[in-house]
Formats: structure tokens, sequence, C-alpha cells
């Protein structure tokens, strides 16, 4: 729960273009201040680049079943920020995200990121947790019939410590 990636993607003419990537980094030590900040960071971001459409990574059954709870509930504060917008939400497992932009749907972190970065034609490879954000987000535009515009993507919390955006 300490890190949720977002990618914002723009999807005109069959282009993916990027627009945006980053995290939001929680702080805090209860339960309810770390899904505040999700809610509120997440907001924000609607806000601010104002998605047309929103795509979030499903949970996956975790070995340790209390991190899988503490998983679901800060990906529902994440739906909730775009719901609260009144914004279509979109689901995708890790293999189906994978498999759109790597081509394999069982890739290596560093095959999401290189991909990422070859498809959105970036500079650099985005961080990890922006990297599986914007690959969803290009899984969304792949496999949407009606994508025209905008589309912010979260990925899922994650219950380790992750690297900043």
């Amino acid at each position: 729960m300490r890190i949720t990636g977002f990618g914002v993607i723009d999807y005109i003419d069959g282009q993916i273009v990027y627009i945006g990537s980053g995290c939001v980094t929680t702080t805090g030590t209860s339960l309810p201040q770390r899904l505040k900040v999700i809610l509120d960071g997440l907001d924000e971001i609607i806000r601010k680049y104002c998605p047309e459409q929103v795509a979030v990574e499903q949970v996956f059954v975790n070995i340790n079943p209390q991190s899988t709870l503490l998983l679901g509930q800060a990906r529902g504060a994440a739906i909730c920020a775009a719901v609260q917008h009144e914004l279509s939400v979109a689901e995708y497992t890790a293999l189906q995200i994978k498999q759109a932009v790597v081509g394999n749907g069982h890739a290596h972190k560093e095959q999401v990121q290189e991909m990422v970065m070859r498809l959105l034609e970036l500079t650099g490879r985005p961080r990890p947790d922006a990297a599986d954000a914007l690959a969803c987000a290009i899984c969304h535009a792949h496999g949407s019939t009606n994508l025209a515009g905008s589309a912010l993507s979260l990925r899922s919390p994650r219950m380790r410590r992750g690297r900043r955006s």
C-alpha cells in the first residue's frame, strides 16, 4: 500500500500518445490514512488530466490473505476516485496486460518497462509502478473498441516498498 502507479495516455486515430505517469506514495501509519492519501492523490490526478476512462489491474490472490485484503481495500480507494468523477472503469489481469504489451503473459517487469518505453516512444524507462500502469492503459486502448480520447490507468497498490516515479 505504499505506492500506486498511474499512467495517462491518449488514443487518437489508432495512435497511442503518452500524456503523463507517476506514483502516489502513501504516508502515515494507519490504514485509513493510507487509503485517504490514495483517494486524494488520484482525485488530484483525475482533475489534472481529465481522463475519459479508467483501467485498473485486478487484484491477484496472494499467499497471505491479510495482504490480499489490504490490497483490495487500496484498490477500492482507487476505483472510488474514478467513480467519484463518473468515469467508467475497466479491469484487466496482470496476465492480460503483459500479453497485450509484451506478447507474453509471464513477462518480467524489465520487459514490460522496455516495451512501454518503445510503444510510447519515451526517452527513458519509466519506473516499475508507472510502467505497469501505462501497460494497463495500453492494454485497455488495444482492447477497447470505444476508446477515444484520454484514459487513466491505475496500477494496483503494492504491499512492498517500491520506487518513486
